[in-house]
């Protein structure tokens, strides 16, 4: 739930459903390597195999919201599938079930990877959504033993010696195709194609907060004020100087950005 409010969407009602006949993967290329792969669901068919998850009813206006956090268009697409509501949870009795259409996201091929794994950021915060959703204990433990992707800890990310420009928020949204991370503004131009929807969604804007958001210890009360006055712990420290060194791989320095 927490990580749904990040994206903007707080639900009007919550509740456990299964997808019968297909199956979770983490096989969509996650836009930056460091995270390796990220969730998905291919149909297999087999009414044995099961996704479990939560049916969100939603306002029609948070879909766009939805939309532009999942890539729609670009790294998923969206479809519409039947799910199995559950009256308590994970009650198998035939006359508890009740079928409701529900949009899920499901991965582009040109994003998909079968060799993706999860990273333990990724796969945390996905173990504590079935946790607080009181799935069994027998498939929080089958995702607990999921491999996980091998992320490195970069070193300490030092900015490009020389002289370079000063943006503020006004001067960086009239970049759009310029981002900024921590203290830094990149040069999104010549990104590789995989990152081509980013530069729409990242551009002229800085990214940090959106990130902080998006740790598997966030509690949505980030703001942009404990980034101006340095109020972050050493996870999140080292959570956005990994993105930093990977910003600098992706994108081009050009400049500073001053809170």
């Amino acid at each position: 739930m927490t990580s749904l409010a990040a994206k903007g969407v707080v639900p009007i009602s919550s509740q456990p459903a299964v997808l019968r006949g297909w199956k979770l993967r983490f096989n969509v290329q996650h836009f930056f390597r460091i995270e390796g792969g990220v969730g998905n669901v291919e149909y297999t068919g087999d009414l044995q195999d099961r996704v479990l998850g939560m049916l969100h009813e939603c306002q029609d206006s948070t879909l766009d919201y939805l939309d532009a956090t999942e890539a729609y268009g670009h790294g998923y697409d969206r479809i519409r599938v039947d799910v199995e509501l559950l009256s308590e949870p994970l009650a198998e009795q035939a006359d508890k079930v009740q079928k409701r259409k529900a949009y899920v996201y499901v991965g582009m091929p040109s994003f998909i990877d079968n060799d993706c794994l999860p990273s333990r950021r990724y796969l945390n915060i996905i173990l504590t959504g079935a946790e607080q959703a009181g799935f069994d204990s027998d498939y929080i433990q089958q995702l607990s033993k999921h491999p996980i992707h091998d992320s490195r800890d970069y070193p300490a990310y030092i900015p490009p010696k020389g002289e370079y420009p000063i943006f503020d928020v006004d001067s960086l949204e009239k970049e759009p195709l310029f981002t900024a991370l921590l203290g830094s503004v990149f040069d999104m131009s010549n990104a590789r194609p995989h990152h081509e929807f980013l530069k729409k969604f990242f551009g002229g804007q800085d990214m940090t907060l959106f990130h902080l958001k998006r740790l598997d210890s966030a509690n949505n009360q980030e703001t942009i004020e404990d980034i101006k006055e340095n109020r972050l712990n050493e996870k999140q420290t080292k959570y956005l100087n990994n993105y930093l060194n990977e910003y600098a791989q992706e994108y081009r320095y050009v400049g500073r950005f001053c809170y």
